[in-house]
Formats: structure tokens, sequence, C-alpha cells
């Protein structure tokens, strides 16, 4: 579960760059968005508006969640696979909210993610497999934040692996040639959105789907059940859509920030 949102903390080397205006981005729908995660619920924390809104424009969404969350209970009658079973049940329920066409789980053991070539491998099958104008997933540069969070190893090695297969692995032909004998040729990602991010550069307006966020984020019981996040959620957002250097008369009151890169 992610704890700290996006929320605009721009670097210096960041407010030297460019920032991406959402209408430059969003000239089209993108076709195919594959949307990566370490634990259920991870992308309802921190982007799940955007992928709504990327639905509702009819963009096909897939869901990769590499664990199933089997760690994240502290119930002590609770064991891993029955948890497994029910967080994969509850991912399934916010990606019907949310309008997504398939959801991938790995099923690597939850708290042990380590970005090597074994995992790496497999987020570039998928990755071929869906072949994706968007790759949207964690920032690993994000450890720490102020001096009371930090980042769960799971989302830095959900992050590093899946740059490193969107960079080079997907696209070249001589990298993991067991996936050309299983029919996967490469294919080239033409855009990166990374989520829990601290370097923003792009904001997305989400105050027509925040709701379905909230409601798809309900979905995950086991990890919701003894509190309500949703007013943490819209302050999240609303903090988001404040840090916005673009932001004018037409900005809406919610907004999801990602560190953006358009791939040659």
């Amino acid at each position: 579960m992610i704890v700290v949102c996006a929320c605009g903390i721009i670097t210096p080397r960041a407010q030297k760059e460019l920032p991406v205006t959402e209408s430059i981005v969003e000239s089209s729908t993108p076709r195919r968005v594959l949307v990566i995660q370490a634990h259920p619920d991870d992308v309802e924390f921190s982007s799940a508006g955007t992928v709504a809104k990327w639905a509702n424009q009819g963009a096909e969404i897939t869901y990769c969640s590499i664990t199933s969350g089997d760690k994240g209970s502290d119930d002590p009658e609770m064991t891993g696979e029955r948890l497994a079973a029910s967080r994969e049940i509850e991912q399934q329920a916010a990606c019907d909210v949310l309008g997504v066409k398939e959801l991938k789980f790995l099923r690597y053991k939850d708290a042990t993610l380590v970005a090597d070539l074994d995992l790496r491998l497999a987020l570039t099958r998928v990755m071929r497999q869906v072949r994706p104008d968007i790759v949207m997933t964690f920032d690993p540069s994000m450890r720490y934040a102020g001096q009371e969070y930090i980042n769960h190893p799971d989302h830095v090695a959900t992050g590093e692996a899946s740059l490193a297969a969107v960079f080079p692995s997907v696209r070249d032909r001589m990298t993991f040639p067991e996936l050309l004998a299983e029919g996967l040729e490469p294919h080239k990602v033409p855009e990166v959105y990374l989520y829990a991010t601290q370097n923003p550069d792009i904001w997305i307006d989400i105050t027509d789907t925040i709701e379905v966020k909230l409601l798809a984020l309900k979905a995950h019981a086991s990890q919701v059940r003894d509190w309500d996040p949703s007013d943490m959620i819209r302050d999240w957002a609303r903090e988001s859509a404040a840090a916005n250097p673009n932001k004018d008369e037409s900005t809406g009151e919610y907004a999801e920030s990602f560190k953006y890169f358009k791939l040659g």
C-alpha cells in the first residue's frame, strides 16, 4: 500500500525542465496501456484516476501485478495463500470498476522482489504480449520522502525492472531470445509514466474520475476495512493539482502527477 503520493515536490533539476502540458500529451487517447504494480491496490492509491480517465476515452488497459500481496496483513489467523487469493479477487473487482480490460498476476512473493534478470524477463514477456503505447509504473528513484517515509523495496524493484524491460529488453531482438521462440517479437514502448514520483513533469486532471478511483480503492476490503482513505486521497489529489505549474482558471480541483518519458 502506498502511503505517500506524488504530491508535486519539484527538485531543482526538474524545475529546469520544460513542464509537459496535459494538452500536448493527451492530444490523442492511448490505444493500449500497460500498468505495472508491485501489489494489489498500489495503482488504486496512486494513479487510478488516470487509468479510469483513459479507459473512459476508449483505451485498452492491462494491469500487471507482480505479487498478489500475500504479506499484507497483521491478522495472526491469516495465511499467505488465503490472503493472496482474496487480494486477487479484490484487484479484479477494482479493475472492473475502472474499466480495465485485462488483469495479469505474476505471483512473485510479496516483500521479496529484486530487480534481477528473472523479473526483467517476466516483464519483458508481458510487454511483448500487450505491446503497449504507454507503460505506467513506479518511479524507482523514490526511496524515501521527508523524515517519515521509506518506500517499500518492492515498489523500487518494480520500477527498476520495468524500466529495464522498456529499455532495452523489450525492443532488442537478441535480448531474451527464448521470447522469440514463444512467438513474442520485439516492441518499442513510445511513452512511460512513472507514478509515486518526487520529480513530476506532467499533471493529469482527474476531477471527473476521482470518485471512480475511490470506489475502486474500496474494493480492496482487506486493506481498507478499518479505515476510510477517501479524505487522504482527495487531499493528495488536491495538493497535486495545486503543484501543477501550468494550472489556470480551467484547471480541475484534483490531479495525479507523473514523471513522463517520450522515447524515440
